[in-house]
């Protein structure tokens, strides 16, 4: 295993907690973007959350990585959806895409496995 995930999921939930703390106006904008940008509408969650961690990929955010990772798992995407996105980040990203799509697919892995129990 080359991270440890959900590990740094958890680790950033605080950290971005104290963000929050520091600036709740900023975060409170920020959140309702989020819900926004996230809800169902013409283009389900599930495929918004597989663009996320394709964009994710491509801007090489662990972070991002992580928590999209997470999302899509929760919302159901299949490991062959995750692929299938991979290849579209890699196509969008090159070379460096290539890294950060491996670690998503392992930070996928992962968090579909702690799901399935």
């Amino acid at each position: 295993m080359h991270k440890d995930w959900k590990a740094m999921a958890g680790e950033l939930s605080g950290a971005i907690k104290e963000v929050r703390l520091g600036s709740p106006d900023v975060m409170k904008a920020f959140s309702a973007m989020a819900q926004a940008a996230t809800a169902g509408g013409a283009v389900d969650a599930k495929t918004k959350e597989l663009i996320a961690i394709a964009i994710a990929v491509a801007i090489r955010c662990d972070g991002c990585v992580a928590f999209h990772a997470q999302a899509a798992a929760k919302l159901g995407a299949t490991r062959e959806e995750i692929m299938e996105v991979m290849g579209m980040a890699l196509y969008m990203g090159a070379g460096p895409s290539l890294m950060y799509a491996a670690q998503a697919v392992e930070a996928f892995d992962q968090f579909k496995d702690a799901a399935n129990g």
